[in-house]
């Protein structure tokens, strides 16, 4: 059996970044031979997919990349077993790489998609490569959970632990107005579940003015106060439907998002959010 060195073991260690005794391991298992051992080494990752595949991704990070005209952006959600792989170096680099990519390249419809595109600066290589050496090098299980890239003007947010992130898409020319980052943070703390009135089923939204009608008409009330009570309570009730345009602003609750976005000549389209945990 051919001595394993120190020195050896070392070189390995810088051509792929694995922990020693896995590199010593594989050199012995080659009989001392680098190349030999490199080829043991990657296909080791398989057997960590295999043994981990059952294993739950409940943390993670959410990466986003946008143009700096704000007229493009792109979302990643790459999820991990544990948290402080989610803070790992090699973790974060891949999730940058992979949202620049996702912005930069020719756009993914699925996670599997992008994978098999190229990795920034990496002579070559494919995310899918940087993905499995990074599977090798923790041996945890990862999961590229959802892409998305969407067209401006658009506004992202990231919370400060990397676990919710949110793409806000909006209608007009302002595409790099502050209001666009401002309204994802709300859309952050907020949760609604709607961009606008539009979106909401239009036969629920007449049933509830309808109703509205029948009550105040019972009032006694004038035709057209009957009117102006109306649209007063529709909007409570648009606000209660979880739609973004008729929620109080977070940070000014005297407007709702519709009056800040129009101050600014923009109106809401839609959003992307991400939550991991």
């Amino acid at each position: 059996m051919a001595e394993i060195t120190a020195a050896a073991v070392r070189s390995l260690r810088d051509r792929t970044d694995l922990p020693m005794m896995r590199c010593k391991q594989a050199l012995v298992e080659a009989g001392g031979d680098e190349d030999k051992a490199i080829e043991i080494l990657a296909s080791q990752i398989e057997n960590i997919k295999a043994k981990r595949a059952d294993n739950e991704t409940s943390e993670g990070r959410i990466f986003v990349a946008a143009k700096e005209d704000g007229s493009e952006a792109a979302l990643v959600d790459f999820q991990c077993e544990t948290a402080p792989v989610a803070a790992n170096d090699g973790f974060v680099a891949l999730g940058n790489l992979m949202a620049q990519q996702l912005l930069e390249g020719p756009g993914a419809s699925t996670p599997e998609e992008l994978l098999a595109q190229p990795a920034p600066g990496k002579d070559g290589r494919t995310l899918q490569q940087e993905f499995d050496d990074l599977v090798n090098k923790i041996a945890e299980k990862f999961t590229v959970t959802h892409v998305e890239r969407v067209s401006g003007p658009v506004g992202l947010y990231v919370h400060h632990d990397g676990k919710t992130g949110v793409l806000f898409q909006a209608e007009g020319d302002a595409s790099t107005d502050p209001i666009l980052r401002d309204v994802a943070m709300h859309i952050a703390a907020l949760n609604p579940s709607y961009a606008k009135i539009d979106d909401l089923d239009p036969a629920a939204v007449q049933a509830e003015r309808d109703r509205l009608t029948e009550e105040a008409k019972a009032s006694g009330k004038p035709e057209n106060i009957v009117e102006k009570i109306v649209e007063g309570r529709m909007k409570n009730f648009y606000s209660d439907q979880g739609v973004l345009e008729a929620q109080a602003f977070a940070k000014d609750e005297a407007k709702t998002v519709a009056q800040v976005l129009a101050d600014a000549k923009l109106k809401a389209k839609a959003f992307v959010v991400r939550r991991i945990g």
